[in-house]
């Protein structure tokens, strides 16, 4: 919370950008600062919708996930066949 006193207008722009801002004390989340959005203007995806309303965060981080499990069966994987579609 102090670093959010101290550079209140850097947090305020990161929330007017998009980002959804949550407020910490003794490292338990109190509140989360968002970019008033109107309604022509709401986003259309549905991971930004829940994002906007507070029911998911983003830390504006790609996800770090597991390495892809290898496949043991015979055949191409459909993921190359619709990328070969594709072009």
């Amino acid at each position: 919370m102090r670093d959010l006193k101290t550079h209140l207008s850097v947090w305020l722009a990161r929330a007017q950008s998009g980002e959804v801002v949550e407020v910490t004390s003794h490292r338990k989340p109190i509140a989360r600062i968002t970019a008033v959005m109107p309604e022509e203007r709401a986003p259309d995806n549905p991971l930004q919708r829940a994002i906007h309303a507070g029911l998911i965060s983003w830390n504006g981080q790609k996800p770090n996930l597991p390495p892809p499990v290898p496949l043991r069966g015979k055949g191409t994987p459909l993921s190359n066949i619709v990328m070969e579609d594709r072009g």
